[in-house]
């Protein structure tokens, strides 16, 4: 989902909830999403998170508390969030904001998923040493 596919909704309004930590976005077909902070921060498209091919995905933990402190407009086409832990490497794109919002039970029944199969905590501090990823980044 690197960029914005012919036809699809576009947002109309984007507003940055701090206080409860979501990013409600409305889109232009109609659909209005409150997205999570930490469901975008433990799903972003960075290779830090994604990794640089599939299995190679990094679990994030301890960003239950993680703020989005920026949210820069890149061209016509996505945000970059900085986050309160220091990550700013991933490029939303409309369409993928759209995936994030209209997938959001699905996405949380697999991160609960795949903490169970690691044998972690959602607020597990990472390792920045390696274990399983870097906090900062």
């Amino acid at each position: 989902m690197a960029g914005l596919q012919a036809g699809s909704p576009t947002p109309t309004a984007l507003t940055v909830h701090s206080q409860s930590r979501i990013l409600e976005v409305a889109f232009s077909d109609g659909a209005q999403f409150r997205i999570p902070f930490e469901l975008m921060r433990i799903y972003s498209p960075s290779a830090e998170v994604q990794g640089h091919g599939p299995g190679q995905e990094i679990l994030q933990t301890g960003k239950r508390e993680v703020l989005i402190v920026e949210l820069e407009p890149i061209g016509n086409y996505a945000v970059k969030p900085v986050f309160s832990d220091g990550h700013e490497s991933g490029l939303f794109t409309w369409d993928y904001l759209y995936h994030l919002g209209a997938n959001q039970a699905s996405l949380w029944d697999n991160y609960q998923q795949r903490l169970q199969a690691a044998g972690v905590e959602r607020d597990a501090l990472m390792n920045a040493a390696g274990g399983q990823g870097c906090s900062s980044h």
